[in-house]
């Protein structure tokens, strides 16, 4: 009787035993699981970049041609805008120079440099290809043919001259005569020539 005690004792320790290693071994299985792809997840590569790499063939390539079609345009947009604060950079700094050099320009030219500097970087908001000497050239042609021109402003030039037109032929569709209007630089060119001192 007492063997027969100590036999179950062992039989029931041995299946207590084989209980536990199957626990074990069913929780280990299940958390391998769950560190792969979850029951009911997407499949494998799926996600954001796999909608992208798809949409291409859904579409016949029509979406790879959109999205190239739209960086194209902003590149462009982007791009002129830099080539254009570049040039007006480029063109006040030239600008800046040209009155440290010569400070007694402004004033000979009845203005000042502060003035000066300050319509000019205006003018080139507008046109920022417009040189410097562009820009005192038109002021003073536009001073002396304003009296007997009125319709002759430094607005008016400069707006010809933005528009891809000489001060001379921007004078000519003002009504200037072509002597009144090659005589009008002349005298504008002695002038700043005058003014800078040479």
């Amino acid at each position: 009787m007492h063997h027969k005690i100590q036999w179950l004792g062992v039989i029931f320790s041995a299946s207590c035993l084989l209980a536990g290693v199957n626990i074990l071994a069913s929780a280990q299985g299940r958390g391998h699981g769950q560190g792969g792809a979850p029951a009911g997840g997407p499949p494998a590569g799926a996600g954001v970049g796999r909608g992208i790499d798809t949409s291409s063939g859904n579409s016949n390539g029509r979406s790879d041609t959109g999205r190239s079609m739209a960086s194209d345009r902003s590149n462009g947009r982007s791009d002129a805008g830099f080539d254009r604060a570049a040039m007006q950079r480029e063109n006040s700094a030239a600008a800046n120079k040209e009155l440290k050099d010569h400070p007694e320009m402004a004033a000979r030219l009845h203005t000042t440099a502060n003035d000066l500097r300050r319509s000019y970087q205006t003018a080139l908001l507008t046109n920022p290809n417009l040189k410097f000497g562009q820009f005192v050239a038109a002021t003073r042609v536009a001073a002396n043919l304003h009296s007997r021109h009125p319709n002759v402003t430094t607005a008016s030039i400069l707006a010809g001259l933005a528009n891809g037109k000489s001060i001379g032929q921007t004078l000519h569709n003002l009504g200037v005569g072509k002597d009144e209007a090659k005589e009008a630089e002349k005298t504008a060119d002695r002038e700043i020539k005058d003014a800078r001192g040479r």
